[in-house]
């Protein structure tokens, strides 16, 4: 899709639906790109999206797509868990059908070699992006590592590969064993066969973050609306004419549909049928923990994330997908809260009693690859969605290059395998 026509001196308008950190970083560039913004976010101010109770952290460690060779065994043998890490709620849905077909279509390894580089080179593009917000603005940024952390021989060998993996594409990563791997975070005990240290990845405090992105939309002149449901578009000559909310109509030159796992819904009104699905997520933070680690980390094994925050300790983990509900399973809670003491004996499941599990929707795609870029139909519509659990790691350079797209600018990726027409 080309870029819109040239709207002549006339101040470029771009409204965003969606007020996660994606549409935020696409609002806060296109400012800075001269732009005028309106954003529409569902939530109410400080409303628990899924911007703000996720694992916060930016990961160049994660450039293997989530369809990748062995996720359809995983996937089969962990459906019959109700504590295992990822699970797909069984429902009469073409949506649903279409999307897992999809998957187990690019679950192999040729997917994984023809987008490592991207997701490697995005993420490292997102890093440097949060890196440069930080230098003015507090959100907890630690450029410390990840530590991937295994229990078991079998666990470290497979994330040996993904290091020598990395190797290639020109990622870090180093191979430890036990002793290292204590001595890398001595603050937490740990029971390890070893770990991978992904030393470019960082963590962060993700609600800091949104609330300084509000922040900058709003001193760059830019207007947030929370509470502001999409109700309909108005299309005409392939374009967005105008956004409809409470019955108010307001005129669009460019619309930016950054809707997380509601996108879809949003995109069904362009005549788009666009493979996405919610894939639930949980999260438990413990405010005063029996030790807290310096670095963020993942148990490999359990695939849970383990991340500081400013004195609290968040676990994050479970990939659900099963509609837009965000009911808590507590099969999926308690899977979370037994995972923590084989890999931190220092933890009790008890320590967990009085925590109020979060919930969160991730928008999924089902080649595990983003969409970003322009929708097929509509010359002023642009999409940035999908992204499942690397929101908040991509948010910064999804912005960047939703705005040089509105821009009519050289966003400097190749795109086409994010393209949002690509099914």
């Amino acid at each position: 899709m080309g870029v819109p026509k040239t709207m002549g001196k006339k101040e470029r308008h771009v409204l965003i639906i969606g007020g996660g950190v994606v549409g935020l970083c696409a609002a806060n560039y296109a400012l800075q790109a001269g732009m005028r913004v309106t954003l529409w976010e569902r939530e109410p101010e400080g409303g628990d999206n899924c911007s703000l109770g996720n694992a916060g952290m930016v990961v160049p460690s994660h450039f293997i797509p989530l369809a990748a060779p062995g996720m359809i065994a995983k996937g089969l043998r962990w459906m019959f868990d109700p504590q295992s890490p990822f699970f797909i709620r069984p429902r009469l849905s073409p949506a649903l059908m279409r999307w897992a077909w999809l998957f187990y279509r690019h679950a192999n390894a040729r997917h994984v070699e023809q987008c490592r580089q991207l997701l490697l080179d995005l993420n490292m593009q997102s890093r440097a992006l949060f890196a440069g917000l930080a230098e003015k603005n507090d959100f907890a940024l630690q450029q410390r590592g990840l530590l991937m952390l295994c229990r078991t021989q079998q666990g470290l060998d497979e994330e040996a590969e993904v290091a020598e993996m990395a190797h290639k594409i020109g990622g870090r990563a180093e191979i430890l064993d036990a002793r290292a791997t204590a001595a890398k975070d001595p603050a937490i005990t740990m029971d390890v066969t070893g770990s991978v240290w992904f030393p470019d990845d960082c963590h962060l405090n993700p609600a800091m973050f949104s609330r300084v992105l509000r922040r900058l939309v709003r001193d760059a002149g830019g207007e947030i609306h929370h509470g502001t449901v999409l109700e309909k578009l108005e299309v005409k000559n392939g374009r967005v004419q105008a956004a409809y909310e409470r019955g108010n109509r307001h005129e669009v030159d460019q619309l930016l549909v950054a809707g997380g796992s509601w996108s879809a819904e949003i995109l069904r009104d362009l005549g788009m049928n666009l493979p996405l699905q919610a894939g639930k997520g949980y999260s438990l933070s413990m405010e005063s923990p029996p030790q807290l680690p310096g670095l963020c980390s993942i148990f490999c094994e359990a695939k849970i994330a383990v991340t500081p925050m400013e004195g609290c300790l968040r676990f994050a983990g479970t990939m659900e997908v099963g509609g837009l509900s965000l009911a808590i399973d507590p099969q999926r809670v308690k899977g979370i809260i037994k995972s923590v003491q084989p890999y931190f004996p220092a933890f009790a499941e008890q320590d967990f009693a009085a925590i109020r599990p979060w919930a969160g929707l991730r928008p999924v795609s089902p080649d595990g690859m983003p969409y970003v870029g322009w929708a097929p139909h509509q010359e002023n519509v642009l999409i940035a969605t999908g992204h499942a659990m690397m929101g908040l790691s991509l948010a910064p350079v999804t912005g960047k290059i939703i705005a040089d797209l509105a821009a009519g600018r050289n966003c400097g990726f190749e795109l086409a395998r994010m393209q949002p027409s690509r099914f």
